[in-house]
């Protein structure tokens, strides 16, 4: 997960009952795994004591930046919202060192084109 990120600041007041999804979140960051992933990333952990709502925010290598709020976002959408993200940088990375343009604009007429190795379906199929 660390692998996309060039940093990630985590902010709670600990006697907040709503910091739940920060401590796994940084509970995540901090295990071996991911911080063997990306050693260069920096976890940032503020310890508030206003009032508050706990907030995650975390920098991507590319520089786009998101805010989560804790209260309202579960560490593990957090985390699958950064995996999907990522998997969507390292393919545009690829079509970039290959030399392709980003996005990739596939024709419409190439769209309703069959896939090879598919049938069509035929027309009693599609009434079902």
């Amino acid at each position: 997960m660390l692998k996309f990120l060039s940093r990630v600041r985590i902010e709670f007041n600990a006697l907040d009952p709503r910091t739940a999804s920060c401590l796994e979140f940084l509970a995540q960051c901090n295990a071996r795994k991911a911080k063997e992933s990306n050693p260069s990333c920096a976890v940032q952990v503020k310890r508030r004591t206003d009032d508050e709502p706990p907030k995650i925010t975390v920098t991507f290598v590319n520089g786009v930046e998101e805010v989560f709020d804790a209260t309202a976002t579960p560490a593990q959408d957090i985390r699958n919202m950064i995996l999907e993200k990522g998997q969507s940088l390292e393919t545009e990375q690829m079509f970039r060192d290959a030399g392709e343009p980003w996005p990739v604009i596939i024709p419409a007429e190439e769209l309703r084109q069959p896939a090879p190795g598919t049938k069509p379906k035929k027309a009693e199929e599609k009434k079902q």
